[in-house]
């Protein structure tokens, strides 16, 4: 037994459904990850990459290979995005005491996002099909975790579509989680969902401030 193995283990019962520590900690900490991206603050990332480590034992002991697989990229993607906000918020016009400035993504922008996205998933769930013990539930699996990738690369970059992405991961998400025994990420999910329709309408409003701002600077 090792000093992290509780992790594995059953905090409580609710409504029939067992919730692990790692599922419980992990999800918690996603959710203030999200709502200091909302804030649009550089530890966002840090508490997503501490997030992805835990909840890598909740999905291992799901079987859900792609949910492993999704946070070994949070992981990766969020010490990117630490170093990509650091850089960008000191750069930030808007007056918002360094907070990173927040844009829509230019039509190639959200090609590459799209095209990524639904090239990734084919790839991810054919792969997933041909070898059935990575995940039992392959193209939720796959979506999930190449969804997962896109919004988060977009979130690095300030980009309002980032709620989007996110939006679309949780109508696959909640679902799967409730079937997979993952009760409070399935809870965590729905929450998201709240959050994400708030943030996203923060961000809409944030980037077409900072658009009239360059424009009156453009003209003065």
């Amino acid at each position: 037994m090792t000093a992290f193995s509780w992790l594995d283990s059953e905090a409580f019962t609710a409504f029939g459904q067992h919730i692990l520590w790692s599922d419980m900690i992990g999800n918690t900490i996603g959710l203030i990850a999200l709502a200091l991206g909302w804030l649009r603050s550089v530890w966002t990332w840090p508490a997503q990459f501490l997030s992805g480590v835990i909840l890598v034992a909740a999905y291992l002991s799901a079987d859900l290979g792609g949910g492993v697989g999704k946070q070994l990229i949070v992981i990766v993607v969020a010490l990117w995005g630490w170093r990509q906000w650091r850089v960008r918020g000191g750069s930030d016009r808007a007056g918002d005491g360094g907070a990173v400035t927040v844009r829509f993504a230019t039509w190639r922008e959200r090609g590459l996002l799209i095209a990524g996205t639904a090239l990734g998933t084919a790839a991810l769930g054919g792969l997933f099909t041909a070898f059935p013990s990575l995940s039992w539930s392959p193209w939720q699996d796959a979506y999930i975790f190449v969804g997962t990738l896109a919004a988060m690369v977009a979130q690095a970059r300030g980009l309002v579509e980032f709620w989007f992405a996110w939006l679309l991961v949780d109508v696959v998400g909640v679902p799967l989680a409730f079937s997979s025994g993952l009760a409070f990420s399935g809870l965590v999910y729905v929450i998201y969902l709240a959050l994400v329709l708030w943030g996203m309408r923060d961000w809409w409003l944030r980037s077409r401030r900072a658009g009239a701002l360059a424009l009156g600077g453009a003209t003065a």
